[in-house]
């Protein structure tokens, strides 16, 4: 018995049952113009244009863009600019450089914001002149040639304001009782051709689609060499310290050649959950309590501590610092204590919990009960805001220039766009740094958003790779083009693994590798300089921390490291090559133990060895790289040791150093010819 077949019967297509996206589109609309040049991968551009990149006053400013054309037409273009007061452009020309890649320069000198652009377009007249020196050359007639080209010039002639020139070199080109070799020549002259490049056809011109913007600092934003100090710590006989008092502290500060004072927050400081010696939460009357925890019954972040003076007694420390040639810098924490006015005036800017208790701050396992932050979703969120910005424009009122913000990381990006814009169209002068140790892209977020330098990660990096890749990141990668990076090898909040067991030499190698890696760079001190190295167990703090009590400084001690870092600060005041990053430069050792770099600033070159190593003698052979350093193999060079003030002679790439920690663990060499 046969059995069944196992053909499949055919099924016949069936309708497709979701709607066709494109169904009731539109063709595509013919373009109102034929634009036949594009321009891609311009540079700088961060996002997409979403941020500005920044520079200093007096930068030549740089932009890059690839313009691209169909055929073998040439191609030209111009970078517009303008000053935000400025409603006029100002256009330098494109020039090619290589690979269809273009260059535009110009310097910008004045503080705040520029505005730059693109465009590009067909250039008719130079691709004629290009065929017809290729024709004349190859001794092709050039007769209809030379009457297109009277045709282009005079058309440049109807352009310009003074056409004299032009139609008489249209006049020349056009001549039949000129001789052939005359009209080319005239065609071919240099003048015409510059003459015809100022007065270009531009009516199918392409415009970049956005307009980029620049923020423009003072110097100070690039280079800068900070010092913290607390001023309540320098009363008399164990006193709580008043600006007066700490006005004596200027003079030492200024002679060890830093040019920015900053204070931690100055403001009063609440009593309630009020925190003792050490962070404890029980307290005597004599504690101070930490000046973060911002506002009493005296007030808030627009007051100033009763003990420390009055607003006159802080404009005269001021009016001191400024005859050191010091600036001041303050603490801004936007964050309150349980006691801030506004707890009871505004108490819906903070979080409260289910219990009804305001939420305190935390970063578990540490709790500040005695912080309650700020709750940038409130639903009164814009008052919130102006009233922040309001501290900012109460301070700079009272010439303050230079602000530290804390932790801005845990608060609204959007919020700091707004303010710090705001802020810098009125005051471009006013820098921002930025205390945000947390994830890579949230810092370079705060960044992009305005602060003009932030603290890095530069105090948790030990390892000659680690800096090598650490600083390629921040010099050689676009992040270079609006992070300024501020180096501190310690904070009052952090004494690092590697400070602890209290080397000389160990403070030594984080002070040279801070002031000569960065441009911008701080300590925290009398305690860096003192050496101070003690820890509270278990929390990367220092023991017996000064946020929580008074101390007692002796300045006087001599184990300080005052006299090395006076030095390193004159080096670097000195040397142009340290008061940048951009020429910074990575160079190969063959031990991991030494770590070697450059800068360089034209003429001026500075070489860094430092010995990671701070208990053993190191050495190696270094392998220079000599065209990061202006040098061919053959070039004999003195090294000057800045710091020891010995010399050496050197040839070509690869010579060997060796270093004493116990002496100086490092060299900072100027290298001279």
């Amino acid at each position: 018995m046969w059995g069944r077949c196992g053909r499949t019967p055919m099924r016949m297509p069936q309708p497709d049952p979701r709607p066709d996206p494109n169904a009731d589109e539109a063709p595509p609309k013919l373009p109102d113009r034929h634009e036949r040049v594009r321009i891609e991968a311009i540079w700088p551009e961060i996002d997409g244009g979403l941020y500005p990149v920044k520079r200093i006053m007096g930068d030549e400013m740089v932009v890059e863009a690839d313009l691209l054309a169909d055929g073998h037409d040439e191609v030209a273009g111009i970078v517009g600019y303008r000053h935000e007061s400025e409603e006029r452009w100002t256009e330098v020309p494109l020039l090619p450089t290589h690979n269809d890649r273009f260059r535009a320069s110009f310097v910008l000198d004045r503080l705040g914001r520029y505005y730059y652009r693109a465009e590009a377009w067909i250039d008719a007249f130079a691709s004629w002149r290009h065929g017809l020196a290729k024709k004349a050359d190859a001794g092709v007639d050039v007769h209809v040639d030379l009457l297109i080209g009277r045709e282009l010039v005079l058309a440049a002639a109807e352009r310009a304001e003074d056409p004299t020139a032009l139609t008489k070199a249209a006049s020349w080109i056009g001549s039949e009782d000129r001789s052939t070799l005359e009209r080319v020549n005239a065609a071919l002259d240099p003048e015409l051709e510059a003459l015809m490049r100022r007065h270009p056809d531009r009516r199918a011109a392409t415009l970049y689609p956005r307009e980029l913007a620049i923020t423009v600092d003072r110097e100070r934003a690039r280079f800068s060499t900070w010092y913290e100090f607390f001023p309540r710590s320098f009363g008399r006989n164990g006193a709580h310290g008043t600006f007066a008092d700490a006005a004596s502290m200027l003079p030492y500060i200024a002679k060890m050649g830093f040019d920015v004072v900053y204070l931690p927050p100055i403001h009063p400081i609440g009593k309630t959950k009020r925190k003792g010696r050490n962070n404890a939460l029980s307290t005597t009357p004599r504690d101070p309590g930490s000046p973060w925890a911002v506002g009493g019954s005296e007030g808030g972040h627009t007051a100033i501590h009763p003990e420390l003076g009055t607003f006159e007694d802080f404009a005269r420390f001021c009016g001191v610092a400024r005859e050191h040639d010091l600036e001041v810098a303050i603490d801004v924490a936007f964050q309150a204590s349980p006691d801030h006015p506004w707890v009871k005036e505004h108490p819906e800017w903070f979080r409260t919990r289910p219990d009804g208790s305001i939420q305190y701050a935390e970063n578990p396992p540490k709790k500040y009960e005695d912080i309650y932050p700020l709750d940038f979703d409130s639903e009164n969120w814009r008052a919130l805001w102006n009233e922040l910005l309001g501290v900012f424009l109460f301070w700079i009122e009272r010439d303050i220039r230079i602000f530290r913000v804390d932790n801005p990381h845990t608060k609204s990006l959007a919020f700091w766009q707004w303010c710090i814009e705001t802020i810098k169209r009125s005051h471009p002068d006013v820098i921002f740094l930025s205390e945000a140790f947390t994830r890579p892209k949230l810092m370079y977020a705060l960044a992009k958003v305005g602060f003009s330098q932030s603290y890095t990660y530069f105090t948790w990096r030990t390892s000659s790779w680690e800096f090598r890749d650490y600083m390629h990141e921040l010099v050689h990668t676009p992040v270079a083009e609006y992070f300024r990076p501020n180096f501190w090898p310690n904070t009052p909040d952090i004494l690092p693994e590697h400070l602890q067991p209290g080397h000389r030499s160990a403070f030594a190698m984080r002070l040279v590798l801070a002031a000569t890696l960065s441009s911008n760079y701080g300590i925290y001190g009398p305690a860096f300089e003192l050496m101070q190295h003690v820890s509270r167990p278990g929390s990367g703090e220092y023991l017996d921390n000064e946020k929580y009590e008074l101390k007692a400084w002796n300045r006087d001690d001599p184990h300080s490291l005052r006299p090395l870092i006076r030095r390193i600060n004159r080096i670097r005041r000195t040397h142009p090559a340290l008061q940048r990053n951009d020429g910074y430069a990575w160079h190969r050792v063959d031990n991991d133990a030494l770590f070697c770099f450059s800068k360089r600033a034209d003429d001026d070159i500075i070489l860094v060895i430092v010995s990671l190593d701070p208990y053993f003698r190191q050495g190696g052979m270094v392998d220079l790289d000599l065209g990061a350093l202006g040098l061919s193999g053959d070039d004999e060079f003195i090294v000057h040791d800045l710091v020891s003030d010995a010399e050496f002679i050197w040839r070509g790439p690869k010579n060997f150093v060796e270093i004493d920690p116990s002496a100086m663990p490092a060299h900072v060499f100027h290298l001279r010819r």
